[in-house]
């Protein structure tokens, strides 16, 4: 009877410490907020679309099924983003001060606790130390899963860095991970982008848009045309997109515009445009960073632009909100 009462203990505190078999569980605390609520998402597969997480009394847990470690991202009110890297059976804790979302600690396994060391390390870097911290990080962690994430989420957004350095560190982190897919979709994209940098010529495509219309290369003849992408749940390229609306206000017909969204759902895309009164060609085909229009056009992540001039030529690409706009009326003033 006394092993019997051990036995079960035993299975009851592991339970209380960690998570089922095959699932993830994450759990926070954070000060300043009462309630509210999360968006998550995965980068790898952990699951579909996007979930959400409810926040009660500044508390909030989340659970999930996990077959294969993997990476997760929550998104907050204010759309900046958090890192989780999930493993089967695991669980982490968040703590924090929603006021402070950058200083963020997860703790409960070592891939996690590896990223609170590095953003750490970032918080007290100036701008142009944060390039080599970064490059630093993921040469000394090729085989982890926030070397991935800072690799695709941080320095692909860095247009400063160059493309022979990503594709290097790229590369060794391939190495490391083989059979990670996400690398090898990086490594390619990043192949693609320097094959499609500047004077190549808009790519051949067909694709249906969010109304069910017909939109080729051919709406591209002929005018200014930039290709970009976009989601709902990213702050930074609604502002891009809303710019980019103004513009095509001003400038009509000589500049077309290309939105391709990256939300797994085209209902959600469909109403975040319908007070859209420009003639943008709006395409969400549901597949995400998997779409392949972005391999048509050399782009990665959100968000992320390309300009073609009137005689259909690559003239730049991946440029910040401000310094697309200021190129743009360049070119059609």
């Amino acid at each position: 009877m006394k092993r019997l009462l051990y036995i079960v203990s035993l299975t009851l505190a592991l339970v209380s410490c960690g998570s089922r078999n095959g699932h993830f569980k994450l759990k926070g605390r954070l000060l300043n907020l009462n309630q509210g609520e999360f968006f998550i998402y995965s980068t790898d597969g952990v699951f579909d679309g996007i979930d959400t997480i409810k926040v009660m009394g500044g508390r909030f847990s989340y659970e999930t099924t996990c077959r294969e470690n993997g990476t997760l991202v929550i998104v907050f009110p204010n759309f900046s983003e958090q890192p989780v890297f999930a493993q089967p059976g695991k669980s982490v804790t968040i703590k924090g001060d929603a006021s402070h979302l950058k200083e963020l600690d997860v703790n409960g396994t070592k891939e996690n606790e590896l990223m609170n060391g590095f953003r750490k390390q970032m918080a007290k870097a100036s701008p142009p130390e944060e390039t080599d911290i970064a490059g630093k990080f993921i040469t000394d962690n090729p085989k982890s899963l926030a070397s991935v994430y800072v690799l695709t989420k941080i320095l692909t957004k860095n247009v400063k860095i160059g493309i022979d350095k990503l594709q290097n560190l790229a590369e060794t982190v391939q190495k490391a991970q083989p059979n990670n897919s996400n690398v090898s979709q990086l490594v390619h994209y990043l192949k693609l982008k320097k094959n499609s940098e500047y004077g190549i010529c808009i790519p051949s495509f067909t694709t249906v848009d969010i109304n069910g219309k017909t939109v080729t290369s051919a709406a591209m003849k002929g005018k200014v045309c930039v290709v970009y992408t976009w989601a709902t749940w990213n702050s930074e390229s609604r502002s891009m997109r809303d710019r980019l609306n103004r513009l095509k206000n001003d400038y009509g017909n000589r500049l077309a515009l290309i939105a391709i969204c990256l939300d797994p759902s085209k209902l959600t895309c469909r109403q975040s445009t319908k007070k859209d009164s420009t003639s943008t060609a709006i395409i969400c085909d549901q597949l995400m960073f998997n779409s392949p229009l972005l391999d048509k056009f050399g782009l990665g992540y959100v968000p992320d632009n390309v300009i073609f001039n009137a005689q259909g030529h690559v003239i730049e690409r991946s440029l910040e909100v401000k310094d697309l706009e200021t190129k743009l009326k360049n070119i059609l003033n």
